[in-house]
């Protein structure tokens, strides 16, 4: 297959620190795609907790490097809607318009895509069918659906590539309670929030609960956790690639 498009892919943080294999099944996906991936390594984070947090200064100075580290690349892909909507919709507005930063923000802008919008709105090639067939739950993160539009595209990959069965959970598109700084300043309400969303993924009876933020995921592996759940929790990306023998999030 000849190669579509040279692609950078943005790990993230959390899938660096935490979850490498949701990388690794993002390259599978995406070279069995016909895409060549690179992963800059002079790429750190996306810069969104300094942003939330109003620091401009160093928001401006990340966003400056990623920009510098991506720009080269026909596409941007990123297994997250927070980050690839911190790159995609954030970044232009940290320049003065008619700079030239604004200008290559705008450009880098316009080809960032979360991982699974890039799949099904840019490649449109049906994924190597996976093996997986269980019963899941999926959860549409903040990010991901309200700025990005993120919502078909995951359920449609798995409909097209797996044999799992969908049981969509009440509240779906319902913050879990991580967003970021917010479960730091607000733990209390943060708590309460992944609780009840904890207790929606158990009343659907899925086996699994997957989505494509690894901020989501872990916070809701953890309340799961606590709370004696056989619910485990993925990232997409391992279920679409296959990989079913990295242990499920929280189960390490």
């Amino acid at each position: 297959m000849a190669v579509q498009y040279n692609i950078g892919l943005f790990v993230t943080c959390l899938v660096d620190l935490y979850r490498p294999s949701v990388a690794f099944s993002s390259i599978k996906l995406l070279e069995s795609a016909g895409c060549d991936v690179t992963v800059p390594s002079s790429q750190t984070c996306c810069g969104q907790p300094a942003f939330n947090s109003g620091d401009k200064k160093s928001s401006q100075a990340i966003a400056k490097a990623t920009i510098e580290s991506f720009e080269s690349f026909d596409f941007v892909v990123a297994p997250s809607g927070s980050c690839a909507g911190m790159l995609k919709e954030h970044y232009p507005h940290l320049f003065e318009h008619g700079s030239d930063w604004h200008d290559r923000a705008l450009a880098l802008a316009a080809k960032v895509y979360e991982l699974t919008s890039f799949l099904v709105d840019v490649i449109q090639l049906p994924v190597e069918k996976s093996q997986f067939n269980q019963t899941v739950t999926y959860h549409d993160s903040c990010a991901g659906l309200r700025e990005l539009g993120i919502k078909e595209q995951p359920r449609k990959l798995l409909e097209e590539s797996t044999d799992c069965t969908l049981s969509e959970m009440e509240d779906t598109d319902v913050c879990c309670g991580f967003g970021g700084t917010f479960c730091v300043k607000y733990p209390d309400i943060s708590s309460r929030m992944v609780t009840d969303k904890a207790a929606l993924a158990t009343q659907t009876g899925a086996q699994v609960l997957l989505g494509g933020d690894m901020g989501c995921l872990m916070n809701i592996a953890g309340r799961l956790s606590r709370a004696d759940s056989a619910i485990e929790v993925r990232h997409i990306a391992e279920v679409l690639a296959d990989d079913l023998t990295t242990p499920a999030i929280g189960k390490v």
